[in-house]
């Protein structure tokens, strides 16, 4: 029957998932990949700039210069050109594409409670799982060295990264399936994966996340009006007040927005009144798209803001055609992130959707939905294992929801070899990030790359 598995069972995805390490043995995953025609790194942050707003872009540039650490963050489609050319299963799951380690935070649920997960999926295609655990150890070794830590502790938070991954992947397997589904709650999450030194930076980030709300949000950011409204204050160059035009297209399009949520929303929405619109930059690799706040105000003049986000093709779509994967389906670049979003997340926002905008793509959500998030290159270098333990186990919750984990269970196996095989490619991998960022920094230094700094 069509959604369902067969019954008795066909095969066994866990001897599946081990037969393949004859075809690709886990040791070939340290292999970092060579291609004489790479793009050089100013071709590829130049490339990527590309359809995004020229103002902006010395801003991204300056941006991704700042340390190799933000120079992998705003670089997924260079790093995709490069595991392209890797050893890879072809083990298919819906991956984040952006599975940096600071792509990780904590949000609001529904009922009022924090949640931690992934929470950037504006690269998000079904994709090799390999791809976002390689991405995620590149950035711990990274985030590490920044942090002054010693190579070796760099390396085994990578190490632990995937430890954590293929632990969690196992325990999975072993689960009823829908126990598995609802695995590792987050207050279950720093006991699971050994993250005790942990615990006094996610209690502060908590206690700040709480009270990252809109009402604080439109507090320093909008100002009362003559009709009893409020609107936005010129705040530049992160936030800009637009043209009454611009402000109305974006406006308009709420009303897209409000057929892709579910029906059980719409009289939430319907008690806002939308009062104001303004331009918002957003962050490293999003720098130079389309982004938009929209303040709403119910009737006691209590703030919600939405985040009207342009939405790009996804930058590792050329790469997943060159790895020999099919291209996903065309479609509303806004609904594939929602889509994406919501297979991986554990809980999303519940008024996450998307629309349209002068025929450009959007995803909309909640704005500063207590939104909080772990600095990994400002922690102490005891706390690099634990943060990788955490990140590696979330990822491997976050891809067991569209891959069986019995099928990841069976090729990662007990022992550690794929550990020390990806442990090397990240160490590697942080090398060469080094050495793009070196050519970027001198491109911006000898004026053939506008670059903005300060920001």
């Amino acid at each position: 029957m069509r959604g369902f598995a067969d019954w008795p069972p066909v095969g066994s995805p866990r001897d599946e998932g081990k037969a393949l390490r004859g075809s690709v043995p886990r040791r070939a995953h340290a292999t970092l990949g060579l291609d004489a025609s790479r793009p050089d790194a100013v071709s590829a942050v130049e490339e990527s700039g590309r359809g995004r707003l020229p103002e902006l872009t010395p801003l991204r540039v300056g941006r991704m210069a700042a340390t190799p650490f933000a120079f992998l963050r705003g670089a997924a489609g260079l790093m995709a050109y490069d595991l392209a050319r890797t050893p890879m299963t072809r083990i298919r799951a819906q991956i984040c594409g952006d599975a940096h380690a600071a792509n990780f935070g904590l949000y609001g649920d529904a009922r009022g409670g924090l949640v931690i997960d992934l929470n950037d999926f504006d690269e998000t295609v079904p994709g090799p799982w390999e791809w976002d655990l390689k991405r995620l150890t590149t950035s711990l070794v990274l985030a590490g060295r920044e942090a002054g830590a010693d190579e070796d502790l760099c390396r085994q938070a990578a190490h632990d990264a995937v430890g954590a991954y293929r632990r969690t992947m196992r325990l999975l397997a072993k689960l009823p399936v829908l126990d598995a589904w609802n695995a590792i709650a987050d207050e279950e999450l720093v006991s699971h994966t050994d993250a005790h030194d942990l615990l006094g930076t996610l209690e502060r980030v908590s206690e700040k996340a709480r009270h990252n709300t809109s009402g604080r949000f439109a507090a320093k950011s909008t100002e009362a009006t003559e009709d009893g409204g409020r609107r936005f204050v010129d705040a530049p160059p992160v936030l800009r007040r637009v043209s009454d035009a611009e402000a109305a297209a974006v406006a308009a399009s709420l009303e897209e927005y409000a057929g892709t949520l579910p029906e059980d929303r719409l009289p939430l929405l319907a008690r806002y009144a939308v009062h104001d619109v303004a331009f918002r930059v957003v962050g490293t690799g999003s720098v130079g798209t389309r982004s938009y706040v929209v303040l709403l105000l119910d009737h006691r003049g209590e703030p919600l803001v939405l985040q009207v986000k342009e939405a790009r093709a996804s930058a590792l779509v050329p790469h997943l055609v060159t790895a020999g994967f099919e291209p996903p389906a065309a479609e509303h670049e806004g609904r594939r992130v929602v889509r994406g979003q919501k297979r991986m997340q554990v809980v999303s926002d519940t008024l996450l959707g998307w629309t349209t905008v002068d025929g450009r793509p959007f995803q909309v959500r909640q704005f500063r939905n207590r939104k909080g998030s772990v600095d990994p290159a400002a922690l102490a270098a005891d706390q690099m294992d634990d943060y990788g333990r955490m990140t590696g186990a979330l990822l491997a919750r976050a891809h067991s929801h569209s891959v069986d984990p019995r099928l990841v269970a069976g090729y990662c196996g007990k022992g550690e070899e794929l550990d020390e095989a990806i442990a090397g490619f990240a160490v590697a991998y942080a090398d060469r990030t080094e050495a793009d960022h070196a050519d970027l920094v001198t491109a911006v230094r000898e004026g053939r790359i506008p670059a903005e700094t300060g920001v």
